[in-house]
């Protein structure tokens, strides 16, 4: 019998360890049939000319989306919950990613939104003002991309490309003197 468990047990772990090893590979080619369309300066952009990640095979990711998940996790966490996924009064940024257009996800940070639907009142507050969010906008939207996409995992990035002379002189004509 004790024999018989713990084939049962291994066998369990076999699976999940099966598990884990498709869903890297699906991620990995995910990532890879999304590769971006150009690129400029450690940025990268799809066939819009709008902002897109980079994520190699192994998980390495731009900049840019490293800087994303640094930012998101300062700004926005709080209300829409770890890795975008939500909480009970913002929704998961990772669904809305699925069908907001670069455009409109701009148009939502910088101005605010009011939902009223179901007898709630959600409010989306508008960042237009705040730096720490606007010159980072674009880096925090490829971040979400990347996880609406299932491009990128949950948690922080294991690896990522070195940090742009140009994202860096951008960052400092953005935020102003010290």
């Amino acid at each position: 019998m004790a024999q018989i468990l713990s084939a049962m047990k291994n066998s369990a772990r076999l699976r999940a360890a099966l598990a884990t090893i498709l869903l890297l590979a699906a991620g990995a080619a995910l990532a890879e049939n999304r590769k971006p369309a150009s690129s400029k300066d450690g940025e990268y952009f799809d066939a819009n000319g709008d902002p897109a990640y980079n994520i190699s095979p192994d998980g390495k990711v731009d900049w840019r989306t490293y800087s994303g998940y640094l930012r998101f996790s300062a700004e926005c966490l709080r209300c829409h919950g770890p890795d975008g996924l939500g909480s009970s009064y913002a929704p998961n940024l990772t669904d809305s990613l699925k069908r907001l257009t670069y455009p409109q996800f701009l148009q939502t940070v910088a101005g605010g939104k009011r939902d009223l639907a179901g007898g709630q009142e959600k409010v989306m507050p508008s960042l237009g003002t705040d730096k720490n969010v606007m010159c980072f906008v674009d880096d925090i939207y490829v971040y979400l991309k990347a996880r609406a996409d299932g491009a990128l995992p949950r948690g922080r990035p294991t690896d990522h490309e070195p940090k742009p002379k140009s994202w860096s002189d951008a960052e400092d004509a953005c935020m102003g003197p010290e």
